[in-house]
């Protein structure tokens, strides 16, 4: 790491830290790129610098005549900006649908046992909403399973691979496959879970929801 590259992340570190030691909150104006230069002792070149990478991350907004405003984080957005340049070679998008697909297989079989009668039928709604879409569907199927998984950062590793997902194909499998699995708990056929996800295949925008 270059000299200059320290500098730069010293500084929006820096920044990040004065924003929670002055309790700004999203709305709350920063000072300008003059003052943070003073009260940080740093150069004005390198918080110009840090300051356009918190922007291009949509953590501040610059407005026009009025200063430079702390925004509501949002995740998606900087996945988005993200998965730009690390998600064109195909083969990563392939790697990305393998260990999401893993993920989900984990998440069901996790959930397996703390499933009870409301939760089939939870599943159930979900299958037969009129007004959910295929995407849609999957999402809130799979989350639910994560839920009931109990396992917080799977169920956040997994969100994060979803948005990802979301930049390229949204990313679901076929209707018939969500059956069979509620199926599975239903019967209690716990061995048949790893079989099932290894025979279904996977659907995307160029396809139809069977």
């Amino acid at each position: 790491m270059s000299s200059k590259q320290k500098v730069y992340q010293g500084v929006l570190q820096e920044i990040r830290q004065y924003i929670d030691q002055q309790h700004l909150m999203p709305g709350d104006k920063l000072p300008s790129e003059r003052e943070l230069a003073d009260t940080l002792q740093a150069g004005r070149s390198s918080v110009r610098e840090a300051l356009r990478a918190m922007e291009l991350l949509g953590l501040i907004e610059t407005k026009r005549g009025e200063g430079t405003f702390l925004s509501t984080y949002r995740p998606y957005q900087t996945v988005e900006l993200l998965s730009s340049f690390i998600l064109k070679e195909a083969r990563t998008r392939e790697d990305l649908y393998l260990a999401k697909k893993i993920l989900e297989k984990e998440a069901a079989k996790l959930a397996f046992s703390r499933m009870n009668v409301q939760d089939l039928d939870k599943l159930e709604q979900l299958l037969h909403d009129p007004v959910m879409g295929p995407n849609d569907r999957h999402v809130a199927f799979f989350k639910y399973l994560f839920t009931k998984s109990e396992n917080l950062l799977l169920a956040r590793v997994w969100q994060l691979m979803e948005e990802f997902s979301h930049t390229i194909n949204k990313l679901y499998y076929s209707k018939v496959f969500y059956i069979e699995l509620v199926e599975l708990y239903s019967t209690k056929n716990y061995e048949l879970i790893e079989p099932l996800f290894e025979s279904l295949a996977v659907q995307d925008d160029d396809n139809q929801f069977e």
